[in-house]
């Protein structure tokens, strides 16, 4: 049932035979009015989810469909308010997913992304925050998982953990994050379900051993708190249950463990969704639009306003696959973070420098873009460079890694020199001039000096590292930072 304003519309079977015109008519209006924004809200948010996901081909000719749409389009075009942040060019959503009631750890976030919008430019970026990165904790000397803060919040105020985690992740990545959207997983699963489930073609089998069983996250038997997941390759048809564990999965056998493989599940599954919206009319069938709307008011929560959410989408539902960035911050070899224990014996992820420094400047600088003709130069040599940091200050490499892969260089491995004191940047060319393109920008954008000839010192470094990595790459550069790189890479990004 709706309850509207403390009125109750109670099923046909228990509604009074006679009510009077003029409460039949001002409940029929409050029923319109919430109906249209709750519709509005659920089309536009499923667009900008479906943007954010890597979605190949546009969904306007499927938005374009609903009527409400270009009924309000004109509204939003017009209207003089702005976005919060929008006078920046940049606007930051905090994108949360969790377990929801009925789930161990209800409200701690099992997904956290900052999704970034780019007014000039319309690009999106997506940089994944790991669950269990360690964070301070404000007004404390402690530090606890980021994926806690939600559950905190709640546990002090129901409704408050969205701008709770959104405000310290904004106070670690030093930027602002003004909106949030936060969904829970049955919301996910109950959806697909009310649709009827979804017709999947899986590209290839998904072998996953390590999915997390659910309700089983602190089993003793540490076996146990995982579940063989196999999918098929070919058409599936998969209910509310199978489509989250199809995208959720991240721990397949071969080309599926990848990230990119993840990302491209997850496209199939909204494409599915709207596949199936579109060929079962479900847009058109009331009862199903109100057990849709039911599961979004029961199952999502975000700060958006409905005139806000149909903006963004207005500025963005054109946005193309090549014009998303995607970013993990992860504990790879080269990655920002690695793992410990801490004392209290859980597993958690600290930054490799000691400070947030190094992710700071990968949010805040995500967008920043290198000259297009330079990048093209050194993409078509496909250099592979090694950066060393010969300083003691803390994140220079990765710092530099950061800018340099924006120009096309693949960075295959970052460390600390051996030797330290290093005042000036030196770049050995191991192609002896082969790719000089790439040596060009490479000395252009670090203003480094060049030789051909390592010392032995380094050659002893490098063997010692190839000797101890699964790396076994060898470079077409070496970099060794000096202290004038910290001015090179303080602030943002040098594309000029």
């Amino acid at each position: 049932m709706f309850d509207l304003e403390n009125k109750t519309i109670e099923p046909n079977g228990n509604q009074p035979s006679v009510e009077p015109k003029e409460n039949k008519a001002g409940k029929m209006k409050i029923f319109l009015k919430i109906f249209f924004f709750a519709a509005i809200f659920f089309i536009i948010a499923f667009t900008l989810f479906a943007s954010c996901s890597n979605i190949s081909e546009p969904v306007n000719s499927f938005i374009d469909k609903i009527p409400l749409i270009g009924q309000i389009r004109h509204l939003v075009n017009s209207s003089d308010r702005g976005l919060k942040s929008e006078e920046t060019g940049r606007v930051n959503i905090l994108l949360l997913g969790m377990g929801g009631k009925g789930h161990d750890g209800a409200y701690l976030t099992d997904t956290i992304m900052l999704a970034s919008l780019d007014i000039k430019t319309k690009k999106i970026s997506l940089l994944s925050i790991p669950r269990d990165l360690s964070i301070p904790v404000e007004g404390s000397s402690d530090w606890t998982k980021i994926n806690n803060i939600n559950a905190f919040a709640e546990a002090k105020e129901a409704g408050s953990g969205g701008l709770a985690i959104s405000q310290a992740t904004s106070d670690i990545l030093e930027i602002p994050i003004d909106y949030y959207i936060r969904a829970d997983f049955d919301g996910f699963t109950n959806i697909i379900n009310k649709i009827g489930g979804l017709d999947v073609y899986v590209e290839n089998t998904l072998n996953d051993y390590g999915y997390p069983a659910d309700g089983q996250e602190d089993n003793p038997d540490y076996n146990a708190r995982y579940e063989h997941l196999r999918i098929e390759k070919g058409w599936q048809k998969m209910d509310g249950t199978l489509a989250l564990k199809f995208a959720r999965s991240r721990h397949g056998t071969g080309s599926e463990g990848s990230d990119f493989a993840r990302a491209r599940r997850q496209q199939l599954i909204l494409q599915a969704t709207k596949d199936k919206l579109l060929k079962t009319g479900v847009l058109l069938n009331p009862f199903t639009i109100n057990d849709i709307i039911t599961e979004l008011k029961n199952h999502l929560d975000t700060n958006l306003q409905p005139w806000e959410i149909v903006k963004l989408w207005s500025m963005f539902k054109d946005v193309k696959k090549e014009n998303i960035i995607t970013k993990v911050i992860d504990n790879s070899a080269d990655g920002l973070l690695y793992q410990t224990i801490n004392e209290k014996g859980a597993y958690v992820l600290l930054p490799k420098n000691g400070d947030f420094s190094e992710i700071k400047y990968l949010a805040q600088n995500i967008f920043a873009e290198a000259p297009t003709d330079k990048k093209e130069n050194v993409v078509a040599e496909r250099p592979t460079l090694e950066i060393l940091n010969g300083t003691w200050i803390n994140g220079l490499g990765n710092r530099a890694a950061i800018d340099l892969e924006k120009y096309g260089f693949r960075v295959i491995r970052i460390g600390n020199s051996s030797r330290q004191n290093f005042e000036k940047s030196i770049i050995y060319d191991l192609t002896f001039g082969e790719k000089i393109k790439s040596l060009t920008v490479l000395r252009d954008k670090t203003g480094a000096t060049v030789t051909f000839d390592l010392p032995d010192w380094l050659k002893t470094d490098i063997a010692l590292e190839l000797s101890k990595s699964e790396n076994k790459e060898h470079s077409d550069f070496i970099i060794v930072l000096g202290q004038d790189a910290d001015k090179t890479n303080s602030g943002t990004v040098n594309t000029q």
